[in-house]
């Protein structure tokens, strides 16, 4: 079984090694809480002089936000992704405008928990913050962007300002780590996956002899995977999934394994524009959180699949093959755009050869060649002998 394993990998370890070579040792990435705490009691309280000193001049008190929406305000830089320039156009919230007076509230009223939470060093869900007041935010997805807007405003990462979000994602594998609690968590169960952590800023004592880590788009094709018994024939590997577009916290996961371990990063995903979407967001980020590009991307990622040009290499029943809506082709001409795939010229054949074929196909759509195909064959064969792009 051992030279079986071996020989699996020889691609793999070919890209790892490479990977390690290459990577760049970053030794003053991570500041000092301390630090960090007095910039957000800084910054929230200049803001708090300002909204006083402008009542005070019989002003009406306004708050300047970066447009977290525009790609106007996004720059790219391949080794890091998308990410907000420094220069960022801002949205402007008037405390006498009815359109923009409820958010001014919202805002103050976030500000004030974050400041108490972080002077008492405590921390507060997203969901208990909308359940305390419910009047005021009106929904959880209120909150949600106020905690972004004030992260972006206030220049700190969003797990500085001691807010946490409950995590959609699930990982197994090969790994094993400490929370910042203490608890030991092992992921190396094949029946069960383990839940993302909520605070994956505090995960310590990071421990792992995989050889790679492989996203996987869907939780469907996840559960596969464990039911497979995936990780233990194919092991030592990590698989994680976000459950279709990703939560912060589980991009924060993946981008932590790829700082500590420094192995390849795979995706596996529908072979159709919305799955190659999301694997994006992975490897370039995306223009609602370009602020915290540097602590969210993974640009080493690869495309495993499903991609594609196996399609027609595998033979895969026309049945099984989906054609492409005019929704999917607006959206595959509106990735071809983006400025990242400049740099991808193997990823921009396989969307032209979609664009070209107008059929897609989910990963579900292997079984249609033999109920195993995907665990047994697929993917075996595709790290083996290095079918990424």
């Amino acid at each position: 079984m051992g030279s079986h394993v071996a020989e699996l990998f020889t691609e793999t370890d070919k890209l790892c090694a490479q990977l390690l070579i290459n990577a760049e040792v970053v030794t003053d990435c991570q500041r000092v809480d301390k630090e960090i705490n007095n910039e957000i009691f800084t910054r929230i309280e200049n803001i708090i002089l300002e909204i006083v000193t402008s009542l005070s001049k019989d002003k009406a008190p306004v708050l300047a936000l970066p447009n977290r929406s525009s790609w106007v305000n996004i720059s790219f830089d391949s080794a890091i992704g998308l990410q907000m320039s420094s220069e960022s156009f801002v949205t402007t919230i008037r405390s006498d405008c009815p359109s923009s007076v409820t958010k001014f509230a919202q805002i103050l009223k976030m500000l004030s928990v974050i400041y108490r939470l972080v002077q008492s060093n405590s921390y507060a869900t997203k969901r208990d913050i909308y359940y305390n007041n419910t009047q005021l935010f009106g929904s959880q997805k209120t909150v949600d962007n106020i905690v972004d807007d004030i992260s972006c405003m206030l220049k700190v990462p969003r797990r500085s300002l001691h807010v946490l979000a409950t995590s959609k994602g699930l990982i197994s594998g090969d790994l094993c780590y400490m929370e910042e609690d203490g608890t030991r968590i092992d992921c190396h169960s094949s029946s069960a996956a383990v839940a993302v952590s909520s605070n994956i800023g505090g995960i310590r004592d990071i421990v792992s002899s995989a050889k790679f880590v492989m996203i996987v788009e869907k939780d469907a094709t996840f559960q596969r995977l464990l039911d497979d018994d995936f990780c233990t024939k194919l092991s030592p590997c990590i698989i994680i999934t976000g459950k279709g577009v990703p939560d912060v916290n589980s991009r924060l996961m993946v981008r932590k394994l790829w700082d500590t371990l420094h192995i390849p990063i795979f995706a596996l995903v529908d072979a159709d524009p919305h799955g190659i979407e999301i694997m994006c967001i992975y490897k370039y980020g995306s223009v609602a959180m370009s602020f915290e590009a540097h602590s969210l991307t993974v640009p080493s990622l690869m495309w495993l699949g499903l991609l594609p040009s196996d399609l027609q290499r595998l033979r895969v029943p026309e049945d099984a093959l989906i054609p492409l809506t005019k929704r999917d082709e607006s959206k595959l001409s509106s990735l071809l755009q983006r400025p990242y795939l400049t740099n991808q010229p193997e990823w921009q054949k396989e969307m032209e050869l979609m664009k070209q074929s107008k059929v897609k196909a989910e990963i579900q759509s292997l079984a249609a060649i033999a109920p195993d195909f995907l665990t047994s064959i697929y993917l075996p064969n595709k790290l083996r002998y290095g079918g990424w792009v």
